[in-house]
């Protein structure tokens, strides 16, 4: 049998053993795209391709698809939480704003000898030095 008449089956074998090897293996490839004009780089473009199987990307460290929260429920969950906290920091720090620029309560002592009466004390000296009864 001629190689240029090589049966479908064989051939296919090939592309299984090449995409075992290369799965198993990995495969890397990089590089780098320059536009320049008038030697002033305009653009640059990296490329770095990883082809590997997940079990190999997991062994050399690669497992971004764990965290990435369109492709993974639990990312996902913690990115809403996440959000969710975020905005109950945003509310309870603008609370303790207005609370900080809020004036200070007036029910401190006129002079600090001499306390000020409060509740029925307070109405009983209201009602002796004329004023009127607030309360």
């Amino acid at each position: 049998m001629t190689p240029a008449i090589e049966p479908a089956y064989r051939r296919s074998t090939g592309l299984v053993d090449v995409l075992d090897r290369v799965l198993d293996k990995g495969l890397v490839v990089a590089g780098d795209i320059r536009v320049s004009l008038a030697e002033v780089e305009l653009l640059t473009i990296r490329i770095r391709l990883l082809v590997c199987s997940i079990d190999k990307a997991e062994q050399i460290g690669l497992d971004w698809w764990r965290q990435d929260p369109n492709l993974s429920v639990a990312a996902r969950k913690l990115t809403l939480e996440n959000e969710a906290l975020r905005e109950q920091v945003r509310l309870l720090e603008s609370r303790a704003a207005l609370a900080a620029a809020a004036p200070a309560p007036s029910n401190v002592p006129e002079t600090p000898d001499e306390p000020r009466p409060r509740g029925r004390a307070a109405r009983t000296a209201s009602r002796k030095s004329g004023g009127t009864d607030a309360g």
